[in-house]
């Protein structure tokens, strides 16, 4: 069988950035430093730098006094940073610079009165931060079906998860020209989701099916994954490493196609 690789598959700039500074933080540090909450969505990662003196934490309080804590690429809630320093804590900031321009940005709707309304995954890590920035007010929408629900405000300002799709983000902002006078939209999704969306739908050409590599909590695998399966018309499918892969999934076939999500790094594909 002969296997083809996605052109563009694998650590985004964001999360390869973090994650050398995850390895140089804990061989740096013969005591340990912790992370808040696991580097990146990838458990055979998280596993790797665990045997390297990098433990996870899930609350900055957790965190011994005057010892190392990493930010991860996701980012954090700006209260985090203030108990950080309280507790005279070494900060090791890995928050992807794209997401951290998200961040700005929508602390500025939030100071120019505008009503934030954030597009993505409540629960996502990422969401809850810019939450935290845009403040009290925010609103976080998935769905044509939020964002109808949602009151009418005079000033909107939408921002976006940085792994959202671009089209799903242009549907859902034409659905809020609906609730405001006024709509102030930031572009702020990183272009890595795109470039592997437009990767695999190139692959899907050429192959008979697709096998996704990534973590099973990694939303942008997840929606890698869920395009190849529902919109590509291939068989596909997800595991995190070699040993789930069985034979009789590829019976009679002639060419695979794999493709990784951006938290999935190069050793495991």
């Amino acid at each position: 069988m002969e296997v083809l690789v996605a052109d563009a598959a694998g650590f985004c700039m964001g999360v390869k950035r973090a994650c050398q500074m995850a390895f140089e933080a804990a061989d740096s540090r013969p005591d340990g430093v912790r992370s808040l909450g696991p580097i990146i969505h990838n458990p055979q990662l998280v596993r790797r730098l665990a045997e390297r003196g990098l433990g996870v934490v899930e609350s900055i309080d957790d965190v011994p006094a005057g010892s190392a804590v990493l930010i991860r690429s996701h980012g954090v809630p700006p209260e985090v940073y203030r108990r950080a320093a309280e507790l005279e804590l070494e900060l090791i900031d890995a928050t992807c610079p794209l997401v951290r321009k998200a961040h700005r940005l929508t602390e500025s709707l939030a100071a120019e009165g505008y009503r934030v309304v954030i597009v993505g995954e409540p629960d996502h890590p990422e969401v809850r931060a810019l939450s935290a920035y845009a403040g009290p007010g925010a609103r976080v929408v998935q769905t044509v079906e939020n964002v109808r629900a949602l009151e009418s405000a005079p000033r909107i300002g939408v921002v976006a998860q940085t792994t959202q799709l671009l089209g799903d983000y242009a549907r859902l902002v034409g659905e809020l020209l609906a609730k405001a006078d006024e709509l102030k939209v930031f572009n702020t999704i990183c272009n890595a989701t795109a470039l592997r969306q437009q990767a695999v739908e190139k692959l899907a050409e050429l192959v008979d099916a697709i096998v996704v590599v990534g973590g099973k909590n990694s939303a942008n695998t997840t929606r890698l994954y869920q395009r190849c399966r529902d919109k590509l018309g291939l068989p596909a499918r997800h595991i995190e490493t070699a040993d789930e892969l069985r034979p009789e999934w590829f019976a009679g076939m002639t060419r695979l196609g794999v493709t990784a999500g951006a938290s999935t790094p190069d050793w495991i594909i």
